[in-house]
């Protein structure tokens, strides 16, 4: 068992986020007969949980319904994000591309090149 301050110790975060996260309904954690939370090893690794699923770029909200008992619905959340982050990936990659296109244009000024005229009017 463990007082929510060597949890987050533990966990390299502020007490207060998990504070937060439990104040969302993103975690669940045990109290103690004074009303102190009580981190036993379950309730670490739903943190240990959280935390890598924030890492990862999902909202509370989302950890929340990825958490969900129902495997399908939190199948459905994390499918969902992974086409979000495809998305920005694609994204990155095309201004990668044109980044490296203008750091290698011979031309002075992108309205006289062809090619990065293509890239400007590129959604």
């Amino acid at each position: 068992m463990r007082t929510i301050g060597a949890a987050a110790a533990e966990l390299g975060i502020e007490a207060h986020v998990l504070r937060h996260w439990e104040e969302t309904g993103a975690l669940t954690v045990p109290r103690d007969g004074h009303g102190y939370r009580v981190y036993d090893d379950s309730a670490l690794e739903q943190a240990r949980t959280v935390l890598k699923l924030r890492r990862v770029g999902l909202s509370l909200p989302e950890v929340r319904a990825a958490m969900a008992p129902r495997k399908q619905d939190a199948q459905a959340v994390v499918r969902a994000k992974i086409t979000a982050l495809e998305g920005e990936l694609a994204r990155t990659r095309q201004a990668i591309t044109f980044l490296q296109h203008t750091v290698e244009c011979r031309h002075r000024y992108l309205d006289d090149c062809p090619d990065c005229a293509h890239f400007v009017r590129e959604p």
